[in-house]
């Protein structure tokens, strides 16, 4: 019997006994970790069961009963960035760049379950067949988004895209090459004059950690409202900051509170500021009043593989809102509002890069003008293995300048 089924029999055969043994009401978190782990070692001690090993059926057992079960263990590792789960068998992990699937696995679907409705109930959440797919977070921000049977066909999966327990800093993304201290620099003075700032990019391309990374440039004594599904936005550098978070329709269909509810709440509360976790649907039309009608500044993220298919993408959202609206009254709309739209990508050696900043510098003949600052250029260094590249200048200047201006900054972007 090789390792891991050790570990996975002794869990199985002590567990029981534990539950029996142990008057769990009675106990609070850290004395009932403390017994378990007396119980098993006093167990296993005679049966010459390594340490490592006794500690570890110890803390799963612990974790099973007032934790995530194996859960706790994986979100405890920093080095995985992503947890896929398709059912109680299979467990896939995102860990340093790369997929891999766990030996571990789940006591029975039954367990899984119990699991995704602590993690449900924790966040205020609601979870069933009624309503089988849900949007929710840890308490450490970690976003997790559950599908259950019967439209997850491999039984109830759970997808956790973990949070950095630090906030993404500039800093950071010059560390990782995202961007130059140069192109830093422009964007400190973009955000600063409060241009209105759209970040595009695909699945993990990095949208809110680079959003969380710019919020640093923004005064600390200004009024900064967010607005997201689910909480995993870090500012930190603002002392006014109110955070709205969506919720769900209950279980009699009532009580529900979109994105497009807190825009319109969130002008009332005389915001300096607007940023908007995730642009999906119809509340882009109120992102773009918001930002028509003197809220400068604002932030705000979309899915798309390019500048001009954010632009194409926010058409359809609008018309979601708003069906019966002209399309070229939605095109200046989008024109008008948006000043500086940031296209992310995950390259094929899974590096997050910048790969185009644009202004959006108006309208003209039917079509939304995108001015081209800068685009990332591989190299000859470059191979099918390692991206190697730079966020380049294009020649072009910014056209619309007066918000620098009016800022007092007279420096060439």
């Amino acid at each position: 019997m090789d390792e891991t089924d050790l570990r996975q029999q002794l869990i199985e055969e002590l567990k029981p006994l534990v539950l029996n043994s142990l008057p769990l009401d009675e106990l609070d978190n850290e004395q009932l970790q403390e017994q378990i782990h007396s119980y098993v070692f006093q167990q296993l001690r005679v049966r010459m069961i390594p340490m490592d090993t006794m500690v570890y059926v110890a803390s799963q057992i612990y974790a099973s009963i007032r934790g995530y079960g194996i859960l706790d263990g994986i979100m405890s590792d920093d080095s995985i960035t992503e947890v896929m789960i398709n059912g109680a068998d299979n467990i896939f992990i995102e860990k340093n760049g790369k997929l891999q699937k766990l030996n571990d696995k789940f006591e029975s679907q039954k367990k899984l379950e119990d699991i995704i409705q602590r993690i449900v109930a924790k966040a205020g959440r609601e979870v069933n067949q009624a309503n089988p797919i849900v949007d929710t977070r840890l308490l450490d921000g970690s976003r997790v988004n559950i599908v259950l049977p019967p439209i997850a066909l491999c039984g109830p999966t759970v997808t956790i895209r973990k949070f950095s327990k630090t906030p993404m800093t500039v800093e950071k993304l010059i560390e990782y090459k995202s961007i130059t201290r140069e192109i830093a620099g422009k964007l400190e003075l973009l955000v600063r004059a409060k241009y209105n700032i759209f970040i595009c990019g695909g699945t993990g391309s990095g949208k809110t950690t680079f959003l969380n990374a710019l919020s640093n440039y923004i005064p600390r004594d200004e009024r900064v409202i967010t607005i997201e599904d689910s909480a995993e936005l870090q500012i930190t550098g603002v002392d006014n900051l109110v955070s709205l978070e969506t919720r769900n329709k209950n279980s009699s269909g009532a009580g529900e509170i979109t994105i497009r509810d807190l825009i319109k709440s969130a002008l009332r509360m005389r915001p300096e500021r607007i940023v908007v976790g995730e642009v999906r649907g119809g509340e882009a039309l109120d992102m773009l009043q918001a930002m028509n009608t003197g809220h400068d500044g604002s932030l705000s993220t979309g899915h798309a593989n390019s500048t001009k298919d954010m632009l194409s993408r926010l058409e359809t959202m609008v018309l979601q809102g708003a069906a019966g609206l002209p399309l070229e009254a939605i095109r200046q709309q989008i024109a008008s509002a948006i000043d500086i739209i940031i296209h992310l990508s995950r390259l094929r050696d899974k590096s997050r890069k910048t790969m185009e900043i644009c202004e959006v510098s108006g309208y003209k003949d039917g079509e939304i003008i995108l001015n081209p600052l800068y685009k990332f250029e591989e190299t000859d260094k470059s191979t099918i293995q390692k991206v190697d590249g730079v966020l380049k200048r294009t020649g072009n200047k910014l056209e619309h300048d007066f918000k620098l201006k009016l800022s007092g900054i007279y420096e060439e972007i």
